[in-house]
């Protein structure tokens, strides 16, 4: 199993988007509702693994990243009447850009500063969309913001979010068998032996953050075009941290892991009844994995694998 998760993740990412798909086909609103939501959550903390499972910079940003894409997207829709197709190349270029700028600043310090930076950035962003009436429409939002053309239904739309997903891990994938993610590995693990080996660290842990942000952007475009309103709680700060626990769980370091991590959380949330008993289970959930899984659900089954092999090699 951990060889197809591995080496085959198109083939996994079809599975576990027909496993949400199951709620859309339960003949309820919600459970179309809840598989396009997860699916974008799913993007978010795609990456959240890039960012800090590949490129080492750990961001508690992410999902407002994806609400700076969405609202330029919304702002554009809404005030100049420009389609939302065509805001989609603006709501991934500027968090792009973000990324990119914040990233150099971030690089050469270590896990817990930079996830304070990009903690100063997301309190700055929040502040902003709630100041700026004129533009953002502070406190009460944007409202009215035009759907996606041609895309008529909810089980529409949450096809469409699955099939970005599934590219995106194939993106995903492919980028990290390449020699700039086999290097971007190699800082991860050694940044002295990277910068022995010629590699621009700054500039490739930049450039892996920036891909991440582009990933939130594209989730932050699906988000505002399906809800049709954007306000500063709809991607903020606490869910920023929802998404980071999602992708830890599932296993940053992995591929598929913040997709698994992000299907199994949002699926058991649904099933708690009030926010404060969320919170406890996910703190629960962090609390579990640190200590009987510090890789992740997909690290353990990996470490789990590879010892069942051995054991097996040793008694044939």
């Amino acid at each position: 199993m951990m060889r197809v998760l591995r080496e085959r993740p198109n083939t996994c990412i079809i599975v576990v988007a027909a496993a949400v798909g199951v709620l859309a086909v339960q003949g309820r609103p919600v459970g179309t509702d809840n598989a396009v939501l997860i699916g974008i959550q799913a993007l978010i903390a795609l990456s959240v693994g890039l960012s800090y499972g590949q490129a080492g910079i750990l961001s508690m940003a992410q999902a407002v990243i994806a609400a700076v894409g969405g609202y330029l997207s919304a702002i554009l829709a809404l005030r100049f009447g420009v389609s939302p197709y065509l805001t989609l190349v603006p709501a991934i270029a500027l968090p792009t850009a973000l990324a990119w700028v914040l990233a150099r600043f971030v690089t050469p310090l270590d896990h817990l500063a930079a996830a304070l930076a990009t903690l100063a950035l997301s309190t700055v962003v929040e502040i902003v969309a709630r100041s700026w009436d004129s533009v953002t429409g502070g406190y009460v939002g944007l409202t009215g913001v035009p759907s996606l053309p041609g895309v008529t239904t909810p089980g529409m739309f949450a096809g469409l979010v699955w099939l970005v997903v599934a590219l995106a891990v194939f993106l995903y994938e492919n980028l990290m068998r390449s020699a700039y993610g086999r290097a971007l590995n190699t800082v991860r693990h050694d940044r002295a032996r990277a910068t022995a080996d010629g590699v621009d660290v700054p500039a490739l842990m930049s450039a892996g953050f920036a891909f991440a942000a582009a990933l939130a952007g594209l989730a932050g475009w699906l988000y505002v075009h399906y809800i049709t309103y954007m306000s500063p709680s709809s991607l903020d700060t606490h869910a920023s941290i929802s998404v980071l626990l999602m992708a830890v769980v599932g296993g940053v370091g992995y591929v598929l892991g913040p997709v698994i991590g992000t299907v199994l959380l949002s699926l058991l949330m649904h099933l708690l009844p009030a926010q404060e008993v969320q919170g406890l289970f996910f703190g629960g959930a962090l609390v579990l994995i640190l200590l009987l899984a510090r890789d992740g659900l997909l690290g353990y089954a990996d470490r789990t694998t590879r010892t069942w092999r051995a054991a097996r090699k040793g008694t044939a």
